[in-house]
């Protein structure tokens, strides 16, 4: 959910309440690595500072990830976004979307629907599973970031942050695949 629709999401079930308490607690004892967690009395969102690892093209920048947890959470992945300014990368979207896949992401417009074009691993929707963890999510982006050797933009920015507008959740985006090279 972005900011314009964080009022019409539906409040945390006791299952999602649990499970985020729990991983709140091993985050304070065990965080990952280049992470921060933002202490706010909001557990349906965390605000995530990110640091880009050392020796990569991120080194000494930060960036701060907004991650929503619907009211199913884990059985239903929570969405993910950069908060803008979002880092330069071929699979991440100036508008903070980002194409968390094992493949190149592009967006797919045909007859005025989505389409999806893929076999590929899209582990923030489609190939989520309950058994991921706000953790495991941080450190398969950092571990994302760092493999990226060019700071640029999807080809189709434009095109899909057009798309985006009024306050579309990337998790209603379907993503065409191909290549596997950032």
């Amino acid at each position: 959910m972005t900011s314009s629709s964080a009022h019409s999401r539906k409040a945390l079930s006791k299952i999602a309440c649990n499970r985020l308490q729990k991983e709140l607690v091993e985050w304070q004892v065990n965080p990952p690595t280049g992470f921060k967690h933002k202490v706010t009395d909001n557990l349906q969102r965390w605000i995530i500072e990110v640091n880009g690892a050392p020796g990569t093209l991120y080194a000494n920048e930060t960036y701060q990830l907004q991650v929503d947890f619907p009211e199913h959470y884990p059985m239903e992945a929570p969405q993910v976004i950069f908060i803008p300014p979002s880092p330069l990368h071929p699979r991440i979207y100036s508008n903070g979307h980002i194409c968390l896949a094992d493949g190149e992401c592009l967006f797919e417009k045909f007859a005025e629907r989505d389409m999806i074009i893929s076999n590929h691993n899209y582990i923030l929707y489609d190939s989520w599973s309950p058994a991921m963890t706000v953790s495991s999510i941080c450190i398969s982006i950092l571990s994302m970031l760092s493999s990226s050797t060019a700071k640029q933009r999807p080809a189709d920015n434009d095109r899909y942050v057009k798309n985006c507008r009024n306050g579309r959740s990337p998790k209603e985006t379907r993503w065409w695949f191909h290549g596997s090279k950032v």
